[in-house]
């Protein structure tokens, strides 16, 4: 029971499990943004085609 109680302690006190999750963070917010940045782009490509076509004469 000794060095499950060592083992805990080393954990807690250790600064991997701190960091990997200041890493998960960072690549959620990046993650996020690419997201938002893509949405973005694709709305307004989307608005550009729609205006050229509504210029194009009728068939």
């Amino acid at each position: 029971m000794r060095t499950l109680g060592d083992s805990v302690r080393r954990f807690l006190l250790s600064e991997d499990g701190p960091t990997s999750v200041e890493y998960a963070v960072m690549m959620m917010v990046i993650f996020l943004i690419v997201i938002g940045a893509i949405g973005s782009v694709g709305q307004t490509t989307a608005a550009i085609f729609q205006n050229n076509a509504n210029r194009l004469p009728p068939p």
